[in-house]
């Protein structure tokens, strides 16, 4: 039989504070534990790790760097000898502490990436390949300058513009880019580039000249720009294959481009030297054309054919080609 005794006010009391007292018991134990495993995400941060070691852009700038001779090549007269270095990653405040603030800075425009690339070059060296590209030596350049004259913002213009399509050839084999010359500038603080804070991937070449001092020039990427291809930028497996092909596309596509010149022989008569004297306008030479005209490339004999006419236009069928 179920007693039916009352429970006392201090038991009632006691019995609510037990109940009480185990649910903040155990949310503290949880918490606790939940603690333990939980860290602190900025949402919008850059993550340094997404692009590994870049090793593929490190790939990249080393083709560059022999690519960059032929830039420099017309302007010293001589081969230059260029290194890259490993890229670093800094804010661009940071960079740009670390540079004169007098500079030759050329923005582009990286349309299949949607953002932008800036290619700094040290005054000095704009001014030591003025000097040698108009006849001088090359010697080392050295004075406090605060703009560009005419003539050296023509020779940035010519090397922003061969160090721009040298990045879009070596970059065919990651990706195709296109790069348009965005804007301008001397004073890095004026560069319509990336805000100060934001990250940047400096990728730094150093040019080796006889005689003189090395000089530096570099090449900046956003990291947001190269984040949409982090997969591809820290791949370590290169196809060979791939490249190999690639390769022996583009020897086939200059080869099939390369111009030739072709004649047509219909005969080769044989004249005296007399009669080559008393030559006079409105002489006629008689001549007889044998089994076909002689179709020739580059002076070899390739093709027998017959004159004809299409279109309005003297034209060759050809017939056969000539045994060797």
């Amino acid at each position: 039989m179920v007693s039916s005794r009352k429970l006392s006010s201090d038991e009632v009391e006691a019995l609510i504070d037990g109940l009480q007292d185990q649910p903040a018991t155990s949310n503290s134990s949880a918490t606790a534990v939940a603690e333990e495993n939980v860290r602190p995400f900025d949402f919008g941060s850059d993550d340094l790790s997404l692009l590994g070691d870049y090793y593929a852009l490190r790939m990249l700038n080393e083709r560059f760097a022999r690519a960059a001779r032929s830039v420099f090549l017309p302007m010293l007269r001589i081969q230059p000898r260029i290194s890259s270095f490993p890229p670093e990653v800094k804010t661009f405040d940071e960079y740009t502490s670390g540079i004169e603030s007098f500079m030759s800075l050329t923005t582009n425009r990286v349309e299949e990436l949607r953002g932008n690339l800036l290619i700094v070059i040290d005054p000095n060296f704009v001014s030591l390949l003025t000097n040698s590209y108009y006849g001088g030596s090359i010697t080392k350049v050295e004075s406090a300058k605060t703009e560009f004259t005419s003539t050296e913002e023509r020779v940035i213009e010519i090397i922003s513009n061969g160090l721009s399509r040298g990045l879009e050839v070596c970059w065919r084999d990651l990706m195709p880019i296109t790069l348009n010359v965005h804007s301008r500038e001397t004073n890095p603080q004026f560069a319509s580039f990336v805000d100060s804070s934001d990250l940047v991937i400096i990728c730094s070449f150093v040019v080796q000249l006889p005689n003189v001092d090395a000089a530096t020039f570099d090449v900046i990427y956003p990291l947001q720009t190269l984040k949409p291809i982090a997969s591809m930028l820290r791949s370590r497996v290169q196809t060979e294959t791939e490249e190999n092909i690639s390769w022996r596309d583009r020897l086939e596509l200059a080869v099939l481009q390369v111009p030739l010149k072709v004649t047509a022989r219909l005969c080769q008569p044989t004249v005296s030297v007399k009669k080559l004297i008393h030559l006079q306008e409105g002489d006629v030479f008689p001549i007889q054309v044998g089994d076909g005209v002689e179709v020739r490339v580059e002076d070899a004999p390739i093709f027998l054919g017959e004159m004809g006419e299409m279109g309005g236009n003297s034209a060759i069928n050809l017939k056969e080609r000539v045994k060797t």
